[in-house]
């Protein structure tokens, strides 16, 4: 009787524990229930990497996995999927253009000094750039306003596209400014030395707010003793005189400055670097996560962006536990009708079971998907199964002669087996899903498994001290509560 006491109270803290859990721990609701944004990258051959293997795949995996966690988005989730795709999954995120713009550019920063005798022209092009951007952010933002546009100044728009060698007018005005731009970034990058240092040695990167102009970041970068090596001699080159140093960030100049003559004896020594641009706190933060996340090692593209609003996973939350509480309240009332008290034992053995199992969820923890609640739905039909094998073999104990709690037991005993053996097979399914799966293949693989585990247990330990502890009161200690009397063979207590 003790023993049993032990048993129940072990089942009855457990129970209390689960619950607990629940109310201070929220679960973690995938992609389709919490809505957010979905994000496929193909990844392309390039160089002398003429086909994407499995080992340039996990290569590039590594190097957007930290770009992702420098997003600073919870719960995010990196999968390849086929031979030359990834999926990122931003639960919550409703702007995904950030997130695949900072996952698609290569990141290949270098640094580079202006050709001698090109200062002059260099610093033209990078005036006429900095204009040009302005004005095209100033139209950009008052399209998006609806307010009407800035107007451009035809004649030097002509001017410039005349100095830059650009003949197409076609498109419209922002269109010309763009293609300007990029014509400037290309003469830019032609009056620029051949690269010296480029990001393979950068060992940190941060940001922080200029201290004369809060409003605008610069972004702090360290590297290790070869780059550090490198970037003083590099400094120490055009230290006092007119000659930029101009770092450049997937082909594009994003930042270049004068060296100071105080530096011409030993350059910039330390390993420690700055990149000023007049950078707002997001545009530094997203070059601080490219740089830290580190370069490309191949290209990649884009191929699909889609968000899943809040109101659609509200509403896959609300049809999935429908599906739940409607499938265990099928099953509870096939239960108490068939299978009489250990019915009602076995749908209160389920609802622990249900608790058990978001408990883990919790601890564990698991993101929990559609396919996910479908793997824990499934798990109650096997624990239900488990259930059904034990109650079927205490009737026959039953209609044998043997009495009440003898039957029990043997009822238990001799059903084991067969729980282990279903149960068993089971788990070996989930684990190839689980390990040759992926995405929501692996959500399911992974609650389907350890609500199988999860059944054993309540099964053979729960069901079996709820079903004992009742047992002694003698109210309910009579074989009319297991099956109709006219299937005795003979009266049994």
């Amino acid at each position: 009787m003790a023993r049993q006491q032990g048993w129940f109270a072990l089942v009855l803290a457990l129970a209390i524990a689960s619950a607990s859990l629940l109310f201070t721990t929220p679960l973690q609701l995938g992609l389709d229930l919490r809505g957010g944004s979905q994000i496929t990258v193909e990844v392309q051959p390039a160089g002398e990497i003429t086909r994407v293997g499995a080992e340039q795949l996990e290569a590039v995996k590594v190097v957007l996995d930290r770009r992702v966690n420098g997003l600073g988005v919870a719960e995010s989730t990196l999968q390849t999927v086929g031979d030359n795709q990834l999926v990122l999954q931003l639960p919550g995120e409703q702007d995904p253009t950030r997130a695949a713009r900072v996952l698609g550019d290569t990141a290949l920063m270098e640094f580079r000094s202006i050709s001698e005798g090109a200062e002059t022209d260099f610093r033209r092009l990078q005036s006429l750039r900095t204009q040009s951007e302005s004005v095209l952010a100033l139209r950009e933002e008052q399209e998006r306003r609806g307010e009407p546009l800035a107007e451009l100044d035809e004649n030097q728009l002509a001017e410039a596209r005349s100095s830059l060698g650009v003949s197409n007018a076609d498109g419209t005005d922002n269109e010309q400014l763009r293609r300007l731009i990029e014509k400037v970034d290309e003469q830019m990058l032609s009056l620029l030395t051949p690269t010296a240092l480029t990001g393979k040695d950068l060992v940190s990167a941060g940001r922080q707010p200029l201290q004369n102009n809060p409003s605008n970041w610069e972004v702090t970068l360290n590297f290790n003793a070869e780059g550090a090596e490198a970037f003083a001699a590099l400094t120490k080159s055009i230290a006092g005189t007119d000659r930029l140093l101009a770092i450049v960030l997937d082909g594009e100049v994003i930042s270049a400055a004068s060296v100071g003559p105080q530096f011409a004896t030993a350059g910039i020594s330390g390993g420690a670097a700055t990149i000023s641009g007049n950078f707002t706190a997001e545009a530094a933060r997203e070059l601080e996560v490219k740089l830290r996340g580190g370069s490309l090692p191949l290209p990649v593209e884009v191929l699909e962006v889609r968000t899943i609003g809040p109101t659609l996973g509200a509403e896959n939350i609300r049809r999935s536990l429908m599906a739940a509480l409607s499938g265990l309240a099928l099953v509870a009332v096939f239960m108490v009708i068939l299978y009489r008290l250990p019915g009602v034992v076995a749908v209160v053995a389920l609802s622990l079971y249900a608790l058990f199992n978001l408990a883990v969820y919790c601890l564990i923890p698991v993101t929990l998907t559609l396919p996910g609640i479908a793997g824990f739905i499934l798990s109650i039909g096997m624990a239900v199964d488990a259930n059904v094998l034990i109650f079927e073999r205490i009737k026959d104990e039953l209609r044998r002669g043997n009495t009440l709690i003898r039957s029990i037991d043997t009822g238990f005993s001799q059903a084991f087996t067969s729980i282990v053996d279903g149960h068993l097979t089971t788990l070996i399914s989930c684990s190839a899903l689980f390990v040759l799966g992926t995405g929501f293949v692996k959500g399911f693989a992974a609650t389907l498994g350890i609500g199988v585990v999860l059944s054993l247990f309540t099964a053979l330990t729960c069901t079996r001290t709820l079903l004992r502890f009742l047992m002694g009161y003698a109210g309910l200690r009579r074989p009319a509560n297991f099956l109709p009397l006219r299937q005795l063979s003979s009266p049994s207590v």
